[in-house]
């Protein structure tokens, strides 16, 4: 299942993970994340890039919240199907994800130094890392091009688990 505006996915995504907010007389309390889980979710974001660059779609779903929530935003396999969806659920976000390991060539490249951490709610937390994604998937030219990837990641009884993964491509500079 998927939806064919992004505008209007980023928005509801943004929406439904939003935390919830009661003004306080001094204001809004800004939620932070412990230490041991913000490098648990580093540590997480980069076991999800390895295995996705190793196409191991095991590992990947060991990562990946079991949820009809789960979100991945992503190119569709024809223009037909809108160019770009959102792909609700963890078994179509996981079979989305195989078929483009499948495709050919598929390869993400983090900017680490640039990775930001940020809670959304006591157990919500996301992910931000300027990337580089090289992809042949629905015809593309596999050539490296840039990204912002955001990530939703939702505590669970195991653990942290991928909830969202929206890859936000950056349109290059226009030419004055």
């Amino acid at each position: 299942m998927h939806l064919k505006t992004p505008s209007l996915l980023l928005l509801i995504a943004m929406s439904a993970n939003a935390p919830s907010a009661t003004p306080a007389a001094s204001g809004p309390t800004p939620l932070a994340l412990s230490a041991q889980d913000r490098e648990a979710l580093k540590s997480l974001y980069q076991q999800l890039i390895e295995a996705e660059n190793r196409h191991d779609i095991a590992a990947v779903k060991s990562l990946v919240w079991v949820s009809p929530s789960t979100l991945f935003v992503a190119k569709t396999a024809t223009a037909a199907e809108g160019n770009w969806a959102g792909f609700w659920g963890s078994d179509v976000v996981l079979q989305h994800l195989d078929d483009l390991y499948k495709a050919g060539p598929f390869h993400i490249a983090p900017d680490y130094d640039k990775e930001k951490v940020v809670a959304l709610g006591c157990d919500v937390a996301e992910t931000y890392v300027p990337v580089s994604i090289t992809v042949a998937y629905a015809g593309q030219d596999p050539v490296p091009k840039p990204f912002l990837m955001i990530l939703d990641w939702v505590r669970t009884k195991d653990g942290w688990r991928m909830a969202t993964d929206i890859a936000l491509p950056i349109p290059p500079t226009p030419k004055p």
